[in-house]
């Protein structure tokens, strides 16, 4: 019958061999696996700083030794079944461990030996014959299981939705759960076993040529993450700047619209801080600017959104009313004026002044927005600074008329700072 036709064919596989055995896929494996070690070598020289590079191309470049000790018959060189394995396992580990590095994680020298060291005690005092199945069975369930977990590695960083990850998690795992199969075959099918173990020499060469370009497709990915996370950040801060706040501003507006809830928008300014940098210099008036970025960042809901917009003003956007908004600005001037007390070694005393303003109706004028909450602060500058302002509540229909028929009037920043300067002078 029609489906006895495929064991029989893949039981002559087998029983007659084929034009692809395993001494030649070793050698083009081996000549793979060099020439893959010396690419990833080679990029790591060019990129000093990813120093992952230089654990994968070493794990390659030990894959291809002991592939080749496999694969040796000169008598110098011939040496006990069980060191070219345990170099197979060390060079999985070495890769478990560069995903690790790669991701800013701790190395383990256990974790990345463990498998070799486990692998030479096992031979040492145990005598497992060479093909047996228990031997083919210990050996690909440690291929498989430094497998598995560098997938779930490279899952841990799924959130950070870049195109390589996806593949980065599926082929490992893949691979190891095809590196499984054999325990099943060589117990259950014996007759199949040459045939599979061929198509799994295939199938592990393919591996790690695919398991390397994604290595470079992953250092460049990182790489644009940084130039991405360097374009849209305040490099003294680490807060979000100008542009990437407005970007964030207005898709959080268009959500709340959407929905039609209210959100409010937080203008911060840091008191007498011309005088500051004046006073003391303006790395004192720097490190003030950095404690006063950390002091907002922490003090912050997960949902809001806070930005250096330039100098010493800085701004907010919050999903929620009045009420809530204010709670959160509080919670920002009581934590700066405690951090700010002192400064290094200088009682600096700083403070900052906050306007609060709320938008129940869709904002389709970010910019206006801010100018309301830019108001209220220049009320706050005006009653004493150190205190939280908030500006007069817009009747919802009202404020969306205007923002429709674009009445709110537009001031520029540096209109804004001159008038607080004003204030601060007077």
């Amino acid at each position: 019958m029609r489906w006895r036709q495929g064991p029989r064919m893949l039981a002559a596989a087998g029983a007659h061999g084929s034009s692809l055995d395993i001494p030649t896929l070793l050698i083009v494996a081996v000549s793979l696996a060099t020439l893959l070690g010396l690419f990833l070598i080679l990029a790591w020289a060019q990129q000093r700083e990813v120093r992952a590079l230089a654990w994968w191309g070493s794990a390659y470049l030990i894959g291809a030794s002991s592939m080749a000790m496999w694969n040796t018959s000169t008598p110098a060189l011939d040496m006990p079944r069980a060191v070219p394995e345990a170099l197979t396992f060390l060079a999985c580990g070495m890769i478990w461990s560069g995903v690790r590095l790669f991701h800013g994680r701790r190395i383990t020298p256990l974790g990345t030996c463990g498998g070799a060291l486990g692998w030479l005690i096992v031979n040492l005092f145990t005598a497992l014959q060479v093909g047996s199945v228990t031997r083919i069975a210990l050996a690909t369930s440690v291929v498989a299981a430094y497998t598995f977990v560098i997938a779930f590695e490279l899952w841990r960083e799924r959130r950070k939705s870049m195109f390589s990850r996806f593949a980065a998690f599926v082929v490992p795992s893949l691979h190891a759960a095809i590196f499984l199969m054999p325990i099943g075959i060589r117990a259950l099918l014996p007759a199949f076993a040459p045939a599979w173990i061929t198509l799994l020499a295939l199938e592990a060469i393919i591996y790690g040529v695919g398991t390397a370009f994604i290595v470079l497709l992953m250092v460049k990915d990182h790489h644009v993450h940084i130039y991405r996370h360097a374009a849209t950040t305040d490099a003294l801060t680490g807060l979000l700047n100008r542009r990437a706040f407005m970007e964030h501003a207005r898709d959080l507006c268009a959500v709340r619209g959407r929905r039609r809830e209210p959100v409010t928008l937080l203008m911060f300014d840091l008191d007498k801080f011309k005088s500051i940098n004046d006073t003391y210099g303006h790395g004192v008036g720097d490190d003030v600017l950095r404690i006063f970025g950390q002091i907002a960042g922490s003090s912050m809901r997960a949902t809001d959104i806070v930005a250096r917009l330039g100098g010493e003003e800085f701004a907010a956007i919050l999903p929620g009313d009045m009420e809530v908004a204010h709670k959160v600005a509080e919670r920002v001037r009581t934590n700066f004026e405690v951090a700010g007390k002192v400064v290094g070694e200088y009682a600096i005393g700083g403070t900052v002044s906050i306007g609060a303003a709320t938008s129940h109706a869709a904002v389709t004028d970010v910019d206006a927005l801010i100018n309301r909450a830019d108001e209220a602060l220049y009320k706050a500058k005006r009653n004493g600074r150190n205190r939280v302002e908030a500006a007069d509540d817009l009747p919802a229909p009202e404020s969306a008329d205007l923002e429709e028929r674009g009445k709110i009037a537009y001031f520029p920043i540096r209109k804004r700072a001159a008038r607080r300067t004003q204030a601060a002078t007077a």
